[in-house]
This record gives C-alpha cells, sequence and structure tokens, in this order.
C-alpha cells in the first residue's frame, strides 16, 4: 500500500504580506515561506 502526502508551500503567518503595486496578487519576493500546517 502506497501513502501519498501532499505538501503546499505558502508565506509565513508571522510575515506581513504586501500586495503588487498593481494589484494583481501578492508580492512573494524576499518573503518567509512555510509548509502549510491544514
Amino acid at each position: 500500500m502506497k501513502i501519498l502526502v501532499p505538501v503546499k508551500r505558502v508565506v509565513d503567518y508571522n510575515v506581513k504580506i504586501r500586495v503588487k503595486a498593481d494589484g494583481s496578487g501578492v508580492e512573494l519576493a524576499n518573503v518567509k515561506m512555510s509548509m502549510n500546517p491544514f
């Protein structure tokens, strides 16, 4: 039997996120990433 465990990288919950200047998304440059605990 094989078990698949999905892992997703998300922005760390302690980091204050910044919106891009054009409003198209979140700026991910130089942001601490962590694994999604959920």
